[in-house]
């Protein structure tokens, strides 16, 4: 056979190998979500696809065995080339191995690969194509070399997957996917979607209202308190208690209650005609499970209650749902929502305050793991009292205690980090 011809053949066997190279990497590497979308709308590509990654020991073996044999036949081929051009010469033929081992990785093996690897799609369902009919041909030999393989995996207590099932993504992984690649995805979509999957690990503590802030009637007032109250709240539900708080007796809607003003004077009678019965949620419940039980016991406002029955906070369906889009609602000057910046670029919260709030309103990073309020964390970190004046630092962020009143951190003043440095 001529030299030209040996050498055309050689060319043609590295380009089929860079084939089969090409083929290994885009079926590994193509994307399986997008793959089963294009198979729902009929893509043929994509369902060849699909069944051949069914049986990845069936695919590989096809894609290796043809890869395997070209190689194979591309040396022997550089074999017969340099005996015909140098005869028999051993340095001619290390020399000769070099270059076609060189030859093979180049063009055969990391090329064809880095780029499958950039267009995983593309590729993959045009070799379906091909590989398809292969497989098909060859399925006797890949079917006795598996096996082997099968029995050796067998020696080795490995047990490998069937078919093409998408690797299930755990909430961490599922997060990442979002933060990572969800860069087509519009910022507000992309927050919602953060907060959203969020909601496992976040619990009624963290959005609670606490109990110190709540706007509640005492039924045991007189009638024109209790008027003066409805006309002045600022909230459409409103708890009940006879005496203290701790004696909670139900729950109100003040809407409710104005427009039956008009018919006749509120009594204390009267709202607990008209109150429902307060609906208790036991500490610690995940906010999804409770945006769940919301919904199936048809409530919108519950009471967090701590493993000794003592009600702790009040969350309501807006508290949910304001952790998964934003604030949207209007809140009380009972409660914490305001902060005030100072000149120096220090800001003065009470120590009420939600660590999840000050984390969001404010670019902070205090732990969440243990208290829920920034009173609470001060006083883990001092285990005692603080008296107002005392300078403290908490996860790199400098505070001082404005005011303390009745065991409880009132106002605290906290410094941006770089005055650390000043």
């Amino acid at each position: 056979m001529p030299l030209y011809a040996l050498l055309i053949a050689l060319v043609f066997l590295l380009v089929l190998s860079g084939f089969f190279s090409l083929s290994e990497t885009s079926m590994m590497a193509i994307n399986r979500y997008r793959l089963k979308i294009l198979a729902k709308q009929g893509h043929r590509g994509a369902k060849l696809t699909t069944l051949l990654l069914a049986k990845t020991d069936r695919l590989l073996g096809v894609i290796l065995l043809g890869n395997n044999l070209l190689n194979a036949a591309a040396a022997t081929l550089v074999a017969v080339i340099v005996s015909t051009i140098f005869g028999h010469n051993d340095l001619a033929l290390f020399i000769g191995t070099v270059c076609v081992t060189f030859a093979i990785l180049v063009f055969s093996e990391i090329t064809p690969k880095v780029i499958a690897a950039t267009y995983p799609e593309q590729i993959a369902l045009v070799s379906s194509y091909v590989l398809t009919p292969l497989l098909k041909l060859f399925y006797p030999i890949v079917w006795f070399v598996n096996l082997f393989v099968q029995a050796i995996l067998v020696l080795l207590h490995i047990k490998p997957k069937e078919g093409s099932s998408v690797h299930k993504l755990s909430l961490e992984e599922l997060k990442t996917l979002v933060l990572e690649e969800g860069y087509s995805i519009r910022k507000k979509h992309h927050s919602v979607l953060l907060n959203l999957l969020d909601l496992e690990s976040v619990t009624v503590d963290d959005v609670m209202v606490p109990r110190g802030q709540i706007e509640a009637i005492d039924i045991e007032a007189g009638d024109e308190t209790i008027k003066s109250q409805l006309l002045t709240c600022h909230h459409t539900r409103l708890p009940l208690y006879r005496g203290t708080l701790d004696d909670v007796t139900g729950i109100i809607s003040t809407r409710k209650v104005l427009n039956q003003m008009s018919s006749g004077e509120i009594t204390a009678i009267g709202l607990e005609k008209i109150m429902r019965e307060p609906y208790f949620i036991p500490s610690g419940t995940p906010l999804f499970l409770q945006l769940q039980l919301f919904q199936e016991n048809r409530e919108r406002v519950g009471f967090v209650v701590d493993e000794y029955g003592d009600w702790m906070g009040l969350v309501t369906l807006e508290n949910i749902i304001e952790e998964i889009i934003g604030e949207f609602t209007t809140h009380s000057p009972l409660q914490v929502g305001t902060y005030l910046k100072q000149d120096d670029g220090s800001v003065i919260v009470e120590g009420s305050s939600l660590l999840r709030d000050l984390n969001r309103k404010l670019g902070l990073e205090l732990p969440l793991e243990g208290p829920k309020t920034l009173n609470g964390l001060i006083l883990e970190h001092f285990q005692d009292i603080p008296e107002a004046g005392t300078g403290l630092k908490i996860a790199g962020y400098p505070m001082e205690i404005i005011q303390t009143q009745n065991r409880v951190v009132k106002m605290v003043q906290i410094y941006p980090v770089a005055t650390l440095n000043e």
